[in-house]
């Protein structure tokens, strides 16, 4: 029973140690990171809806950096998945750049539709 007690004082200096690297990695506020900001104020800060929304922002960014998509797209996609003016839902950005189905006007089409408003 002798070897028991300092296995024991290791584990709760390895458990002592993470919870003050994870405080650590939490105690820079969030007004001094923006996306962690946004994705807060989206989720409430929620831990389920904040894992959500990075791991789709982390995919997000990963295909539209291999696919490069037209730009007119990534404009579609930010407006359709804006929550205000500097807030955009992750989720939503993520199903609607890989939407197949999704379709663009044209520089062409946009002036035909201004043109028959005036």
């Amino acid at each position: 029973m002798a070897s028991v007690a300092p296995v024991k004082g290791v584990l709760a200096g390895l458990l002592v140690a993470a919870a003050s690297y994870a405080t650590a990695a939490q105690a820079r506020p969030p007004i001094y990171d923006s996306v962690r900001l946004n994705i807060g104020m989206n989720c409430r800060w929620e831990r389920k809806c904040i894992a959500a929304q990075h791991k789709a922002m982390n995919a997000a960014l990963k295909y539209v950096r291999n696919a490069r998509p037209a730009a007119a797209r990534i404009h579609v996609c930010n407006r359709n998945a804006s929550r205000g003016r500097n807030r955009v839902d992750w989720i939503g950005f993520n199903n609607c750049i890989r939407n197949a189905t999704l379709r663009t006007r044209r520089v062409g089409q946009l002036r035909a539709v201004r043109m028959t408003r005036a």
